[in-house]
């Protein structure tokens, strides 16, 4: 509105209900406040603010910057006395309610534009200050002002009229109250706490405290305190809407009390801060003053003295001229620079890790035959293949001396078959440091070749921490689970790097990132360890020297744990060998029925668990004097047994053929299922078979449709009727071309109706024409076999070179048949019909424990 209308005060009042009765329908800015009972109350124009500006017996220029403004300073113009209500305009959220300060009752200050609670509205305090409008004056470019002068609280009891500008009824309230002890212990707290509080702020005129000090009603004394800037609006309001002086007093007590709390932590925080600089200065000084003694006295700085330190162990430490004069070069760096700079640091970890390097240092073999394979024969039993090949380095070693090359060795085996403990007991044959590395999960290059110096932080990588640590510069490192290093697109392949340190061409000259000088590698001996081969790059894989480790027998198991196991055991839990005595009977149950893996590790643990039992028997009251264990006695301590040993099927079936498959743990049993019935001559195969597989199982059908007359297969069967081809374990991937003839087997069993020996397991792939070809994992496989108690394996007649390295007790026990087809496989696994009892439903098996086999 720029032409504000121009009515007097009666005119205003006479239209406040006529407007108040319209108030709901127009949808006015939210305001309300409390009706009160009318005790000589005054109708004034409310100047509405967005902040507590002004306190009672304060003045204030204010500036009039909206019509709302100008209307109620020009309409008090023209009043006598000239006054305005300055009144707190603010925002609620939902229903608001405010609080009646004369009488503690609520009341409703607000609604929204729809009529319904909840919404945010802007509501009038009900408690505002009665303020005389004194001089206006105008200047060119800024709005015009005009001098407030605080007459008292206003209590507002009823709005008379909202547009074009606020008018409400206000009852003057002024302070009044007797002098008592109270009143004056209140005001000498509060103004105690403002002398501390205005000597911890700067430059506060003494003018101002005087002023304070000369006020003598507590409720102005709150009233100009709380004026001061320090206090937000919301407080001042808080203060404006207490009556009561005293309480008035107290409230504006706790408010000067939190302000000074906090100004005594930021005292206290910049006194530390500043506490610590001045120690820096100090140090500096003293440092300089120091410096300039030392001079004097014809001493070196801290500088020099530590770059003395670190030429003397260059000079020490036996570095290649090419390395020294790196060093060195990196020593004068550090004497030029200034005693605070932080590169100081990074120079001297630098020369500290080239000084501790082993350039020189180098440990002095043992080349006694004897004594190696007394300490290889201490440590493992059996592993022959690997001792013979340790004693035949040491042989040559011994005769060729520094001529021979340090041999670079993967063990590839099942876990728990000892591998990484192969390459302690190695070091400590041929009297070398030992150093493991662990490679699995590693997906970063620069664990093997280092973080360069320009990074904050950097530091060499895992191989030359190995070197430091082995303090000789031809220690045994085991680099173990090679086969589990992985690879990232953004930080590099770990086997990459790992190719110039397994190169016996490349890696006497390896630089790390951080060192960027070369280290010899050639005199390491290092041991790669794997659970399987093909996880390991060819060109990785190429500069090995691979050699299997594969799984034990039932004897080398009953071995370990009666001469390696079981003593150990008995150390560790505090036993003697009078007071427990386990039979070895006890241990072949513990290795039937509670084990079932390549290595020994669970069957340490069975052990473990024994010795645990019987250590509870003896800390107990009145211990026994020896306690005997034999095969029936496991039971008792360990519960039922886990495994089930002997065949994997009961009885001969029809549709039903034992094979074996090699996994990361190791060889195992499985049974291969099939089921003709009516149908359309469609093929199911299920138990999450691999591509490979599922192209052997149609390798098998598609023989058998060839040579159906010859099996005694009715012509049109194969249309007549749906295969299924099941193997158990359906939650676990299987794959591989070696279970072609036992499909082919237990398909010809279903559909000619002959069953098949429960005692014989077989592998290998199968062709078109019924040719068997050679696989992989034949020790695996066997030696799951031997577990399982087959007494017939047919293997491939082209892996007759690898019967030669079956254990013996393996090629002992079980019948090893060679074919070349697969009418020799069914000649060997079928029975005839006449000679065979017919089996009424194919007996039940357990499923087979194995973890992603490839057969």
């Amino acid at each position: 509105m720029n032409n504000p209308a121009d009515h007097d005060l009666a005119a205003a009042v006479d239209s406040a209900a006529e407007q108040v009765e319209t108030r709901e329908t127009k949808a006015p800015r939210k305001r309300a406040a409390s009706k009160r009972s009318r005790k000589r109350t005054i109708a004034l124009p409310v100047l509405v603010v967005e902040e507590t500006l002004l306190m009672p017996h304060m003045t204030i220029p204010y500036a009039i910057e909206d019509d709302e403004s100008a209307m109620v300073i020009d309409r008090a113009m023209r009043m006598n006395p000239r006054q305005v209500l300055v009144l707190l305009e603010r925002m609620v959220e939902g229903d608001p309610m405010l609080l009646d300060p004369p009488t503690g009752e609520p009341s409703p200050v607000g609604w929204t534009p729809d009529g319904s609670p909840g919404s945010p509205s802007w509501v009038l305090s009900s408690v505002g200050v009665i303020a005389e409008v004194g001089q206006r004056v105008s200047r060119p470019g800024s709005p015009p002002h005009v001098i407030l002068q605080a007459v008292s609280r206003g209590i507002v009891t009823e709005i008379i009229q909202e547009e074009p500008y606020v008018v409400a009824d206000v009852q003057r309230h002024d302070d009044s109250l007797p002098d008592s002890p109270d009143t004056e212990a209140t005001m000498e707290t509060v103004l105690e706490q403002l002398d501390h509080y205005v000597s911890l702020l700067p430059n506060v005129p003494e003018e101002a405290m005087a002023m304070v000090r000369s006020v003598e009603e507590p409720g102005w004394l709150a009233d100009m305190i709380a004026f001061s800037p320090e206090f937000t609006s919301e407080q001042r309001q808080e203060i404006l809407e207490e009556l009561d002086p005293i309480q008035r007093l107290r409230q504006l007590s706790v408010m000067v009390q939190k302000r000074l709390n906090i100004l005594n932590l930021r005292q206290q925080i910049a006194s530390e801060a500043q506490a610590g600089m001045d120690r820096q200065q100090r140090e500096y000084f003293l440092r300089e003053q120091m410096r300039a003694i030392q001079k004097e006295l014809g001493e070196g700085s801290p500088e020099e003295s530590l770059a003395r330190e670190m030429r003397d162990k260059i000079e020490a430490c036996g570095m290649p001229d090419e390395v020294q004069a790196k060093a060195l070069a990196q020593v004068e760096r550090l004497e030029q620079q200034h005693p605070m700079s932080p590169e100081i640091g990074v120079i001297r970890t630098y020369l500290e890790w080239l000084t501790e390097l082993p350039w020189n240092i180098e440990t002095e073999d043992h080349l006694s035959l004897d004594t190696a394979a007394e300490v290889l024969a201490e440590d493992h039993y059996g592993l022959e293949k690997v001792k013979e090949r340790i004693i035949e380095y040491i042989a040559v070693r011994k005769l060729a001396g520094d001529k021979l090359r340090a041999p670079i060795i993967c063990f590839v085996g099942p876990p728990g078959v000892g591998k990484t403990s192969l390459g302690r007991s190695i070091a400590r044959a041929i009297g070398r440091n030992y150093v493991r590395m662990s490679l699995g999960g590693v997906r970063d290059e620069a664990e093997i070749r280092g973080h360069r110096r320009t990074y904050v932080g950097a530091m060499p990588g895992r191989l030359i921490k190995a070197i430091r640590d082995a303090k000789s510069r031809n220690p045994v490192i085991v680099l173990d689970e090679i086969d589990k290093v992985g690879s990232d697109a953004f930080r590099g392949d770990p086997s990459s790097a790992l190719l110039e340190v397994l190169d016996p061409e490349q890696n006497s000259t390896f630089s790390d990132h951080y060192l960027e000088v070369p280290f010899d590698l050639s005199k390491v001996m290092f041991i790669t360890t794997a659970n399987l081969l093909e996880p390991i790059p060819p060109a990785l894989r190429d500069r090995m020297e691979i050699i299997e480790v594969s799984g034990y027998t039932e004897v080398e198991k009953l071995e370990i744990a009666c001469n390696f196991l079981y003593p150990k055991a008995l150390e560790s839990h505090g036993l003697k060998e009078e007071q427990l005595s386990i039979s070895r009977a006890a241990f072949q149950t513990l290795v039937r029925e509670y084990t079932s893996e390549s290595g020994v590790r669970s069957l340490e643990r069975e052990v473990s668990a024994l010795c645990r039992k019987v250590a509870r028997v003896f800390a107990g009251e009145n211990p026994p004097e020896r306690i005997e264990i034999d095969a029936d006695d496991v039971a008792t301590y360990l519960g039922i047994p886990r495994f089930e040993f002997g065949l994997a099927e009961e009885e001969d079936a029809v549709g039903v053929a034992t094979g074996a498959a090699y996994t990361s743990s190791g060889g195992d049993l499985l049974s291969i299922e099939v089921s003709v019935m009516e149908g359309k001559g469609e093929l199911i195969l299920t138990g999450q078979l691999g591509d490979v597989m599922r192209e052997s199982a149609r390798a098998a059908i598609s023989y058998a449709r060839t040579h159906s007359d010859a099996l005694g297969i009715e012509a049109g069967h194969f249309d007549k009727n749906n295969i299924h081809i099941h193997i158990p374990a359906g939650a676990i991937p299987k794959d591989g071309p070696s279970a072609g003839i036992t499909m082919a087997t237990a398909l010809i069993s279903a559909l000619s109706g002959r069953p098949i020996r429960k005692d014989v397991a077989m592998t290998g792939e199968i062709t078109l024409r019924g040719r068997v070809l050679p696989i992989g994992g034949l020790r695996e496989k066997t030696l799951a076999a031997h577990r399982g108690g087959i007494r017939t394996f047919i293997l491939p007649k082209r892996n007759a070179k690898d019967v030669a390295e079956l254990p013996e007790v393996v090629r002992a026990d079980l019948q090893l048949v060679q074919v070349s087809t697969l009418d020799e496989v069914l000649e060997i696994a079928l029975l005839d019909k006449p000679e065979a009892k017919r089996a009424k439903k194919s007996a039940g098996f357990e499923t087979p424990k194995i973890a992603h086999a490839r057969v």
